[in-house]
């Protein structure tokens, strides 16, 4: 269905009001930035903010729901014959070796997470996140295994493919801050993830391989 007028006019003026918040944000830090200020940089009422973003967190953090799906949609999209773990594996493989910012591997990142690492807010938003990936990430397994309620599996195999993309994010952040070149970490990482993937024991390689 294509998007209406209203829907896109919302769609709009919200990617504004989070631009220009993160702007901000970048520039004087996420403490120091009011709401009352992004609304007048974004040209809205402070209400208007309030309507699409009912915290301050959730403008700079606008896009975590898809980081939050984004293990899930891996496993569920896997190729026949292929594991959980070994697709997932498969799907970071290509982001890194394409530099991609999904995993922050572009200018400007070593900024970002500067501003989180000043906000306490934001540290405990970002916590909140990851123990989101974990749960629907176990679901997801859950799901595709056909695993009953009680069986331990999906959370141990979960909780390691979830360690897979946490060590990667990691890496990737502590050499993003030391000033690295993105293309110089994307090889570092694609070597790490074969490290990564020689520690795997069968029992995670092999869970959940989609037949047919």
């Amino acid at each position: 269905m294509a998007e209406g007028l209203r829907e896109r006019k919302k769609r709009q003026t919200k990617q504004l009001i989070s631009d220009m918040a993160t702007g901000l944000f970048l520039e004087r830090g996420f403490t120091s930035v009011t709401v009352a200020e992004i609304a007048e940089a974004a040209d809205v009422s402070v209400n208007t903010v309030y309507n699409y973003f009912p915290a301050k967190e959730d403008m700079f953090l606008d896009r975590m729901e898809g980081v939050v799906q984004r293990l899930a949609r891996m496993i569920r999209g896997r190729d026949a014959g292929e594991s959980a773990a070994r697709a997932v594996l498969r799907e970071i493989r290509g982001h890194v070796g394409a530099v991609s910012p999904a995993y922050g591997l572009m200018a400007g990142f070593a900024d970002f997470v500067r501003v989180i690492e000043d906000a306490p807010t934001l540290k405990a938003r970002l916590y909140r996140v990851q123990q989101e990936v974990r749960q629907v990430t176990v679901d997801a397994l859950r799901e595709e295994a056909g695993a009953a309620a009680g069986d331990p599996m999906p959370f141990l195999v979960g909780g390691q493919i979830c360690w897979i993309q946490e060590t990667v994010v990691e890496f990737i952040t502590a050499e993003m801050l030391a000033g690295r070149h993105p293309h110089e970490v994307s090889r570092e990482v694609l070597g790490l993830l074969d490290e990564i993937e020689e520690l795997l024991g069968d029992a995670v390689l092999d869970y959940a391989v989609r037949v047919g």
